[in-house]
């Protein structure tokens, strides 16, 4: 149902973005990724990692004191959340909201809202927690306090599929990086790899590309940008040696945003995901929306 710009999903029962792409661009890999989901199987990815200590004790919320959540989101960040060709909100993140609800047993609703209006309208008490890519930063933790996070963004190496097998990173003294040009990518590589000859390009798929057509001998740079790409080349080219995870110059990774103070509401939203990692509900959303796994 449409009530205004208020788009209701449902009740499940059962100021940016900080990832290094833009969010119109991905919308065309969302259908891409949705075919691939079907056809694919679990030997195409890896494990989704842990982004909370393992070993850490769950803390046990207070459920009697979060009797339901309203959810925020966008509608324009494939394959997180956005709307399919009937106009339903979809995504791995609306799948990640359902999947905590029902394990808190609590009513939920989904709201959709323009990205440029959805940290107001949280902050207005139109809902209760903004799942939809907001930046963990110092300026937005003023307003805002997050759960922990819950997906991350390492960067990976591509090399062609022969050269895979043999990279070595310790190795790259003289070969060429493909990097796209003003990314903290491209900053990593001429900060720790100066040896390596930097070949930028306007895109990820530019840089992607030569190294296919042998212009470069890797490409580095965002894990899932380039699993899409690998995704469209098949047989060319693959990930080449282990992820690298810098918060520090990657970004945080993707966590729930929920108003400052609301503290019974974020505690259970981690409970919540601890479970699902631990029960493998997290492994599973990953497996179906990223069937070419990056990590």
């Amino acid at each position: 149902m449409i009530f205004g710009r208020l788009a209701f999903v449902g009740i499940f029962g059962d100021k940016r973005r900080i990832v290094p792409f833009s969010r119109q661009p991905m919308r065309r890999f969302a259908l891409a990724l949705l075919f691939l989901a079907a056809l694919a199987g679990p030997v195409l990815a890896q494990a989704f990692p842990y982004y909370a200590d393992p070993s850490a004790r769950e803390a046990s919320p207070d459920t009697g004191a979060v009797p339901s959540i309203r959810f925020l989101t966008t509608p324009d960040f494939p394959p997180f959340n956005y709307r399919d060709k009937s106009g339903q909100l979809v995504g791995y993140n609306i799948d990640l909201a359902g999947k905590i609800c029902g394990l808190l047993k609590i009513a939920c609703t989904m709201q959709s809202w323009p990205w440029d209006q959805a940290i107001t309208a949280l902050g207005d008490n139109q809902g209760d927690a903004l799942i939809a890519g907001v930046a963990v930063s110092p300026q937005n933790a003023k307003t805002l306090d997050f759960s922990n996070v819950y997906f991350g963004f390492p960067a990976r190496f591509v090399t062609r599929a022969a050269d895979a097998k043999a990279f070595d990173p310790d190795q790259l003294a003289g070969q060429t990086i493909a990097v796209r040009k003003g990314t903290a990518h491209a900053d990593f590589v001429a900060r720790y790899l100066p040896k390596a000859k930097a070949l930028p390009f306007p895109t990820e798929d530019e840089a992607l590309a030569a190294v296919k057509a042998g212009d470069a001998y890797a490409y580095f740079g965002d894990g899932m940008r380039a699993s899409f790409w690998l995704n469209d080349n098949p047989g060319c080219c693959a990930f080449a040696g282990k992820p690298y995870f810098r918060p520090d110059l990657f970004g945080e990774g993707l966590a729930i945003a929920v108003p400052a103070g609301r503290d019974a509401l974020r505690r259970a939203l981690n409970s919540a995901l601890v479970r699902l990692k631990r029960d493998g509900t997290l492994d599973a959303l990953y497996l179906r929306w990223f069937p070419v796994g990056f990590y």
